[in-house]
């Protein structure tokens, strides 16, 4: 078993990783940025190491900072936690030429399922339904029309390298083409630093659906269901809940026992997500998340696992502790992302916590990283918590979510907290009904 493991990230889930290493008896180290001294994670850690200055790039994204900081301390692993370095491939084959386990999938895996195109090559040779679109990167606007053509209007373009929305325009028609064609390409460069894009068929009113999986890097494969995360600002989750209220259990099984088989012929390694748009009854394959998703406490509330345990334990060479028909779905479970912005304009609002009170009761969970008189830095991302709610069906879940939102107390800055009590008001959101295209629609009218 390892004896220390140090995790590479800060904030909540730094928190989480800590709270799993503790109760499996291995020593934890915290690294942080000088802007991340006073950190809850690197309070609670059995060691903690400054890797340098607030920059992200100087800090959390230094290969040669953290790896350093392993050797220090004599951590046999690191936990990469979400963001950062979770999906660097280089940075994985870095640790396994220093005889650091990662614990994560292979470099490998993360680099195949990291490049959209290949990811999605990937999909379609392990039976994962796809969405219609280019065989491969488009290089020029003619070979994009040719490709839009062939496939109905509208289309979307992406960039090959992309995330979180980014180098991703939307063609209604061929006179939009170039414009969005080029604007995505640019967008891609600057933030990837690579321009290729592809292009898929857009889909009209789907909801994005995402499959849990798990696999033990020795064969061993499966699937805890499904979360529901349609609700999303500008491509980014605010609300995600499992199990899905538009799946049925036939449809659960269906790609579930899809997506568990292609874990298993990949030989995959620890916690992964397969993310779908859903239509009409179809599943049609967006991407794969090789790393533990910020949604993952509400697959632990319906299925009662522990995911960074398993993480770990799969990482040292075990075997899963569970098998497919151990994994039985119970009640309903809703996490909502409090971040640390202004509304309506969700601009950044970091600055120093007076009052923090966390909600608790049964079926409440707070992960957080704040405290009375932290002081939230300018430099990372606006997430301060998750609150999660667990019950015995949805309308409990939602009831429960309502009550902890009002005992949830955040005071020296500004906070999403309003947004969540404006949405539960809604008939939509209170019946599920609504799409990855609701919210927005439903926020330019908004004002917080």
């Amino acid at each position: 078993m390892f004896e220390k493991i140090l995790i590479a990230n800060r904030g909540e889930i730094a928190l989480r990783v800590i709270r799993a290493c503790r109760e499996m008896g291995i020593k934890s180290v915290a690294v942080h940025s000088t802007a991340d001294a006073d950190a809850m994670h690197v309070r609670m850690a059995d060691e903690a190491v400054c890797i340098g200055p607030p920059s992200g790039t100087q800090s959390y994204l230094s290969i040669p900072a953290i790896v350093s900081a392993c050797e220090i301390t004599g951590a046999d692993a690191i936990h990469p936690g979400y963001g950062f370095l979770s999906e660097n491939a280089s940075f994985v084959q870095i640790l396994e030429d220093h005889d650091i386990t990662f614990i994560g999938p292979s470099a490998e895996h993360i680099r195949q399922m990291g490049d959209k195109i290949t990811a999605k090559d990937t999909a379609k040779a392990l039976g994962i339904p796809v969405v219609p679109g280019s065989d491969g990167g488009v290089p020029d606007v003619e070979t994009a029309k040719r490709v839009a053509a062939d496939m109905g209007y509208p289309v979307i373009i992406k960039a090959t390298a992309g995330g979180g929305g980014r180098g991703m325009k939307v063609a209604a028609t061929e006179a939009d083409l170039e414009t969005a064609f080029q604007t995505a390409r640019s967008e891609a460069k600057a933030a990837f630093g690579n321009d290729e894009v592809y292009m898929e068929k857009y889909l009209q009113k789907p909801r994005h659906i995402e499959i849990q999986v798990f696999g033990d890097g020795q064969g061993g494969g499966v699937h805890l269901g499904e979360r529901d995360c349609s609700l999303q600002r500008r491509h980014q989750k605010v609300f995600e809940e499992a199990p899905g209220p538009c799946i049925t259990p036939e449809e659960r099984e269906r790609i579930g026992t899809i997506c568990a088989n292609a874990i298993a012929k990949m030989g995959y390694r620890g916690a992964g997500t397969i993310e779908f748009l859903y239509e009409d009854g179809e599943f049609y394959f967006i991407e794969m998340n090789t790393r533990l998703q910020v949604e993952h406490p509400v697959t632990e509330g319906i299925f009662g696992v522990d995911l960074v345990r398993e993480q770990i334990r799969v990482a040292e060479g075990m075997k899963m502790s569970f098998t497919q028909e151990d994994l039985q779905l119970s009640g309903h479970a809703i996490e909502v992302r409090i971040n640390a912005e202004r509304l309506p304009s969700f601009t950044p609002c970091p600055g120093k916590i007076t009052a923090f009170h966390a909600p608790g009761g049964l079926g409440v969970r707070m992960d957080s990283a704040l405290y009375d008189g932290y002081s939230i830095p300018p430099y990372y991302d606006s997430l301060i918590g998750k609150l999660i709610v667990h019950g015995r069906d949805r309308r409990e879940a939602l009831a429960r979510l309502e009550r902890a939102l009002g005992e949830l107390i955040v005071d020296g800055i500004d906070t999403t907290i309003p947004l969540f009590h404006a949405l539960l008001a809604e008939e939509d959101v209170q019946t599920g009904n609504y799409n990855i295209h609701w919210l927005e629609k439903w926020l330019e009218t908004y004002q917080g």
